[in-house]
């Protein structure tokens, strides 16, 4: 094969590898940056994985979330800040960066019960 041909090749390599992982890693890692922010912020009281109960009874699982609440409009409540309780209990007040939201918010769509 001659230098084009390998050029070619070495191209057609790249392509494949950066679209694949274009396409796969940055979601997984994105979901993966999320869901340490849940279990940082919100697992002393949420059920933050796909499995297991809230260790609060009034703090909903966060797989069950789209059940009651739009999360396109989870993602405008975090970045004003985050304001709510749940029957007398109050949720700390943290502020999220526009990258923390979109993790978080990739983690909140891949954990959602079907």
């Amino acid at each position: 094969m001659g230098s084009d041909g390998v050029r070619l090749a070495l191209v057609a390599a790249m392509l494949v590898f950066f679209s694949s992982e274009t396409l796969a890693g940055p979601n997984a890692w994105l979901i993966k940056r999320g869901a340490a922010i849940a279990k940082l912020n919100c697992a002393r009281c949420h059920a933050v994985g796909a499995k297991g109960e809230s260790r609060d009874a009034r703090a909903p699982p966060f797989r069950t979330l789209s059940k009651r609440y739009r999360l396109d409009g989870l993602e405008e409540a975090m970045a004003e800040g985050i304001i709510v309780g749940h029957q007398g209990l109050q949720m700390p007040h943290f502020q999220m960066t526009p990258g923390q939201i979109d993790a978080f918010s990739a983690y909140l769509r891949a954990v959602q019960k079907k």
